[in-house]
C-alpha cells in the first residue's frame, strides 16, 4: 500500500534532525508507482523531496542513486552547467530507506514533443556534452561501474544471446543485430562518464531570457563509465529534435570524434525491446513476452530493408554544419508538455510507424534487462507558485494536475511564438 505524504513527511524529520515540516504534498514523477514520493516544505524555507521505494526490487536503484549523488562533490557540480539533486539525508522507514534531496524547480518535455531549433534541443545537447566531459576519476573513486568499449560490446552480445535463447526473437532482427555486433568500426569509441541511459524526461528546463534551457538533471542512479551513445538512445523517440540535439552535442564536446555514436544509440534503442522480451521470459511473465514479441515483430517489419551500420556515418563536420543551418526557433512543432517517463511505444511509433496494442504501463523501461533507459522521473515546482515553468503540482485533485500541465505548456509555447 502506498505511503501517505504525512508518513513520508515524518521520515524527513528523522533524516534531517532539528528541522520542522510545515507543509507536505504528494509528488507525481511518472515512475509508474516504483516510489512513494512527497514534497515537504521546511520551517527554514527550503523545499525537499522524500522518496521511498514502493517495492523491494527498487531498493538497489535508490542505493545507486545515493552513491552517485555522493560522487557529485561541490567541485564536480561546478563543472556542470546545470544542477543535480543534493543528497540531504536518509533514514530507515520500515524495511526500506527514505532518501531526502533538495527540490529542483523546472519543467520537463517529453521526447516526442521536444522542439527543433535553438533552445531546448541545443541545450540538451550541450548538457549531455558537459556530462560526458567529466573526469573518469569521479566514477572510479566512488567504486561505480566502469566499462571499456570491449566490455560494452560483450554485454550487448550477451543480451542478444539471452533474447535469442527465448526462441521468440524474430530471425531478421537477430541477424540485423548480429551484423551490428560484428562491425568492428561501430565499437571504436572512447568511454566516458554516462548516466547509463538518460532520457528527455531526465532534464529539467526553465525559461532563461525567454528561451528554455536545461537547468537541472534528475535520476543519477546509472552513473558509470561507459558508452556515451547509451545516453543518446532516446533520440529515436524525438524525431523532430534528434538532429539538433546531436549537432549541439558534437559542437560542445571536447572528446575525440565518434562518427558511429548515433548508430550505436539506435542499436541500444532497438535492444530495449529485446530487454523487455528477456525480462518477461526470465520472470515467467507470458503477458510481457507476448507484448514484447508484438513489438519486435513490428520492429522487424519496419527495419527489414535497413541497416544499423551505414556506409557513410555522420561526421563531426557534418554535425557542426547542421548546427549552423539550424533556425533560431521552431514554429511548427506541437509543444505540449508531458511529464511521463520515456515510453517504448514512442520509439516504436517513430521507427515503425505503429505499435498497436502496447500497454505503456506494462512496458516501462525500468523492467528491462541489461540495457536500461532508467526511470527518467522528475521533480517539479510547488503548487502555490504562479511561475508558469512549473509543470507538476503538489496534487490535491484532478483540476490541480490539469492546471499544472497547462502552465508548463504555456511556458514553452511563449518561447515558440516569440
Amino acid at each position: 500500500m502506498a505511503r501517505s505524504p504525512l508518513t513520508l513527511a515524518a521520515s524527513v524529520t528523522s533524516a534531517l534532525p532539528r528541522v520542522g515540516v510545515v507543509g507536505v504534498g504528494a509528488l507525481t514523477e511518472g515512475t509508474s508507482g516504483r516510489y512513494d514520493s512527497a514534497v515537504a516544505e521546511l520551517d527554514d524555507g527550503r523545499r525537499v523531496v522524500v522518496r521511498v521505494p514502493a517495492d523491494s526490487a527498487v531498493d538497489s536503484e535508490l542505493a545507486a542513486q545515493v552513491r552517485a549523488l555522493r560522487a557529485l562533490t561541490p567541485g564536480v557540480r561546478g563543472l556542470l552547467p546545470f544542477r543535480a539533486p543534493e543528497l540531504l539525508g536518509e533514514t530507515g522507514l520500515g524495511d526500506s530507506r527514505a532518501v531526502v534531496v533538495d527540490f529542483l524547480p523546472g519543467y520537463r518535455v517529453d521526447a516526442a514533443h521536444l522542439p527543433p531549433g535553438r533552445g531546448a534541443a541545443t541545450s540538451v545537447g550541450a548538457a549531455l556534452a558537459a556530462l560526458h566531459a567529466l573526469p573518469l576519476s569521479i566514477v572510479r573513486t566512488e567504486g561505480l561501474p566502469v566499462r571499456t568499449p570491449a566490455q560494452v560490446r560483450s554485454d550487448t552480445s550477451r543480451l542478444l544471446d539471452r533474447a535469442v535463447a527465448t526462441r521468440r526473437l524474430p530471425v531478421g532482427l537477430a541477424d540485423r543485430w548480429h551484423r551490428a555486433l560484428d562491425a568492428d568500426e561501430l565499437w571504436r569509441f572512447e568511454s566516458a562518464v554516462v548516466l547509463g541511459g538518460a532520457g528527455a524526461a531526465s532534464f529539467l528546463f526553465e525559461d532563461v531570457d525567454g528561451v528554455p534551457e536545461v537547468t537541472g538533471l534528475l535520476e543519477w542512479h546509472g552513473l558509470s563509465v561507459g558508452d556515451p551513445a547509451i545516453d543518446l538512445q532516446w533520440l529515436a523517440a524525438a524525431p523532430n529534435a534528434a538532429d539538433d540535439v546531436y549537432a549541439a552535442y558534437v559542437a560542445h564536446s571536447g572528446r575525440a570524434p565518434d562518427s558511429r555514436a548515433r548508430e550505436r544509440s539506435r542499436l541500444y534503442a532497438e535492444l530495449e525491446f529485446a530487454s523487455w522480451l528477456v525480462h518477461g521470459h526470465e520472470n515467467g511473465r507470458p503477458d510481457v513476452v507476448d507484448d514484447a514479441v508484438q513489438l519486435l515483430e513490428t520492429l522487424a517489419t519496419g527495419v527489414a530493408d535497413d541497416e544499423i551500420v551505414t556506409d557513410a556515418a555522420l561526421g563531426v563536420d557534418d554535425a557542426i554544419a547542421l548546427l549552423d543551418r539550424m533556425p533560431e526557433a521552431s514554429v511548427t512543432v506541437d509543444t505540449s508538455m508531458q511529464t511521463d517517463a520515456y515510453d517504448p511505444e514512442e520509439l516504436s511509433s517513430w521507427v515503425l510507424g505503429a505499435a498497436d496494442g502496447m500497454d505503456a504501463a506494462d512496458a516501462e523501461p525500468e523492467h528491462t534487462g541489461e540495457i536500461d533507459l532508467g526511470p527518467e522521473a522528475g521533480q517539479v515546482a510547488w503548487g502555490a507558485d504562479d511561475v508558469s515553468t512549473s509543470p507538476i503540482d503538489v496534487i490535491t485533485d484532478d483540476t490541480a494536475v490539469a492546471e499544472a500541465e497547462a502552465s508548463s505548456e504555456a511556458a514553452l509555447r511563449r518561447w515558440r511564438e516569440s
